[in-house]
């Protein structure tokens, strides 16, 4: 059993290899798998997947699809992710980190918000109807705010 008090100091994270899908999705959803714009960069603890975050190659890339498998929430799995997101981005030479956040969802803004994403003012998109990812069709109606995250350590 895993130790819960160190879950952040256990973490590896490293970008999804072809040989590990099979393991991984049986844990977590991989919707952007066969997007083709960007990586997955999962967490692990040992041979165990317990988060993931899809980042892309756009500019400015994006940070979606955060997912951290609920026996391991609010043990700073997602703060550990997002920063080695920042690293990979800042590495490829990327400014600034967006993402896509819902208008209704406080809990994911005030996360977000204290990993330093800030609302970047552009019109709010509403989404609406099925959308087809990869783990099948998924219906939306939400309003989705871009924020954006200045990086540092870009190159």
């Amino acid at each position: 059993m895993l130790d819960e008090v160190n879950i952040a100091s256990q973490l590896q994270i490293r970008t999804l290899s072809d040989s590990e899908i099979d393991t991984v999705s049986r844990h977590l959803g991989l919707a952007r798998l066969y997007q083709r714009d960007g990586d997955y960069l999962v967490a692990w603890i040992e041979e165990t997947p317990v988060g993931h975050a899809y980042l892309t190659r756009t500019d400015p890339p994006q940070l979606q699809d955060v997912e951290v498998r609920a026996t391991f929430r609010r043990q700073g799995v997602a703060h550990k992710l997002v920063a080695a997101v920042e690293v990979v981005a800042s590495a490829r030479g990327a400014r600034s980190l967006r993402l896509s956040v819902s208008a209704r969802d406080t809990d994911v803004q005030r996360l977000y918000h204290s990993f330093g994403f800030v609302d970047v003012g552009i019109a709010p998109l509403e989404v609406r109807g099925v959308v087809n990812i990869r783990t099948g069709p998924l219906q939306v109606d939400d309003t989705l705010l871009t924020w954006e995250k200045i990086l540092l350590n870009a190159k």
